[in-house]
């Protein structure tokens, strides 16, 4: 009885409709990037590990499910085109000049060169098979070359950093994924010539790459007229993004019916309304990456259940190792050599090849892309090594990027006013020699006083300098209606009382927190809490004056020896 409740258990459980499966690969992503989160960890390590236990470990997701559901995949590999897409704009390219483009190619070509040498001689070794051999190493050089945009960037913004290296980090991982996906797209058709799935002579087979590159990006870019036409006539957020959603899945279908990828298609189209409608495609970009977050759980949940230990092998394991190894060695050898060749700052040189280790989607989207195009067994071996090498780099890159940017000394130069508010007191910004009124000083004397001071604000202080009052411009105007009493006035009649009072030693944050609150320009600063005794003034427009002059002067700094863009 036991027997056969197991069995009709486990029955079930292989069966789950696809609502009920989708359900959990969702719920169980979003937590497992949350928990991951929580640990400093990215998030797309999270979803993979998901993925791992759904399918490696508890048989939910299984091959047959994945090959189900290769149309979703297809999808989400779209929506990674697109995004991408979304980043190069044509003033990007003109503000990152020569310098960036030499570093890029360099870093990225010496990663997939040394990438492709080391597979294939361990492919080789094991299969005695050089057409095979080749096609893997093709491919996975092709791969390594890609950088993690989204892990890179949020150790970026975490420590608020600002330079040379920052800056050249940002250039270099917003082009990184378009260049390995064209090196992927030569890499892929060479591949499938040498495994005898493609075309038997070189000139077929590069009129055959030209080819799909070429309809891939008109697809793209008319897809991208499309919606530009169709963007004109509607302004509701819900119809912006059914059109975009709409043209972005006829682009994903399209590229299907010839068995192409639809990355770059996706992000052709990506490219067109980034550079058609410059403002308005910004709002585009973020409605879709609004809707974005489930997709791409699944999608990555997804590509965990491809990971089989049971398939990890030595020989596969040596595999992993030393595609990790050569990739490190060629971004960082082919990043000091572009830098050098560039002349780029001694930052820039030493430490740019650990700060684009980070891998994620666009190297787990080629990936199960070619798990696709490829023999099953070579498209298994191809998954498992990047998916593997994902893992790993994904938890150590982030580490080495922090390391990088802290050794160049950039960490905390990109401060906003308000990081800087929160590092200041009252005394750093007050004005410690206000201009005050005694109390006992007649009516006219205080307009002298005006007319020698720029200030709007006067403390009234006693004999011990202790504030009873405050005089403003604009309060002292209603004393002539009565040109009789005003002659006999002291300051102490007309003071107005004040309606809050600070210390110099408390934090500025709280300070001005309580002047918006209260609808104050200026508040007086005192001795102490049981003590009036006036020592200056916090003036709220001139303390933002200060704070943003700081941070002008910082950025000044950070930026002085940035890269000289050519």
């Amino acid at each position: 009885m036991i027997h056969s409740f197991v069995c009709a258990s486990s029955d079930v459980i292989g069966h789950l409709n696809l609502v009920l499966l989708f359900g959990l690969i969702v719920l169980g992503g979003t937590f497992g990037a949350r928990l991951f989160q929580k640990f400093h960890i990215p998030q797309v390590v999270g979803c993979i590990v998901v993925g791992i236990l759904l399918g490696d470990c508890f048989k939910l997701i299984t091959p047959a499910t994945v090959d189900t559901l290769k149309p979703f995949t297809m999808f989400a590999l779209g929506m990674i085109g697109f995004m991408i897409g979304s980043g190069l704009r044509g003033d990007v390219f003109r503000k990152y000049g020569k310098q960036f483009f030499i570093i890029l190619l360099s870093e990225g070509i010496g990663a997939f060169l040394l990438v492709m040498v080391g597979t294939s001689l361990v492919v080789w070794f094991v299969t005695g098979n050089l057409s095979i051999s080749i096609a893997v190493g093709l491919v996975l050089g092709a791969i390594a070359s890609a950088t993690a945009p989204a892990a890179t960037v949020n150790v970026l913004w975490e420590y608020k950093t600002r330079g040379p290296l920052t800056a050249t980090i940002l250039a270099i991982v917003a082009l990184d994924d378009a260049l390995a996906l064209l090196l992927y797209r030569g890499a892929a058709t060479g591949a499938k010539a040498l495994c005898g799935a493609g075309h038997n002579s070189v000139v077929a087979a590069t009129l055959a790459l030209l080819g799909e590159i070429v309809g891939a990006i008109a697809l793209g870019f008319l897809m991208g007229v499309l919606l530009y036409y169709l963007l004109k006539f509607v302004k509701a957020d819900d119809k912006i993004l059914e059109f975009a959603i709409s043209c972005l899945l006829l682009v994903v279908g399209i590229s299907m019916i010839p068995s192409i990828d639809p990355i770059l298609s996706a992000m052709t189209l990506g490219i067109t309304i980034a550079n058609m409608m410059p403002r308005r495609s910004k709002g585009v970009f973020e409605l879709v990456e609004k809707f974005s977050p489930p997709i791409y759980t699944s999608f990555f949940v997804l590509a965990g259940a491809h990971i089989e230990f049971a398939k990890l092998v030595p020989w596969v394991i040596i595999m992993i190792l030393v595609y990790i190894f050569c990739r490190v060695t060629g971004k960082i050898v082919g990043s000091w050599f572009g830098a050098s060749r560039s002349r780029a700052p001694a930052t820039v040189r030493k430490y740019l090849g650990i700060c684009l280790l980070p891998q994620a989607g666009v190297a787990i989207g080629l990936a199960i892309l070619a798990g696709h195009q490829f023999d099953a067994e070579l498209g298994k071996i191809i998954i498992m090594v990047v998916m593997t090498a994902t893992f790993l780099m994904e938890i150590i890159g982030p580490m080495l990027v922090k390391v990088g940017v802290k050794k160049a000394g950039e960490v905390g130069l990109n401060i906003t006013e308000e990081d800087l508010i929160k590092t200041y007191t009252v005394k750093d910004v007050m004005d410690a020699k206000p201009t005050s009124i005694a109390q006992d000083l007649p009516l006219h004397q205080i307009l002298e006083v005006f007319g020698t001071s720029d200030s709007v604000y006067y403390p009234v202080i006693d004999g011990q300098s202790r504030i009873i009052g405050i005089i403003t411009i604009a309060g002292i105007k209603e004393m002539f209606a009565n040109q009789d009493a005003a002659a006999w006035l002291l300051a102490c009649d007309v003071a107005e009382p004040m309606l809050d009072k600070t210390t110099p030693n408390k934090p500025l944050e709280e300070a001005m927190e309580r002047m918006r609150n209260y609808n104050l320009e200026n508040m007086p600063v005192v001795a102490g809490e049981d003590d009036d005794k006036l020592v200056g003034v916090l003036d709220y427009r001139m303390v933002n004056r200060k704070i943003s002059a700081e941070v002008l002067h910082r950025r000044k700094m950070a930026d002085g020896t940035t890269l000289a863009v050519g």
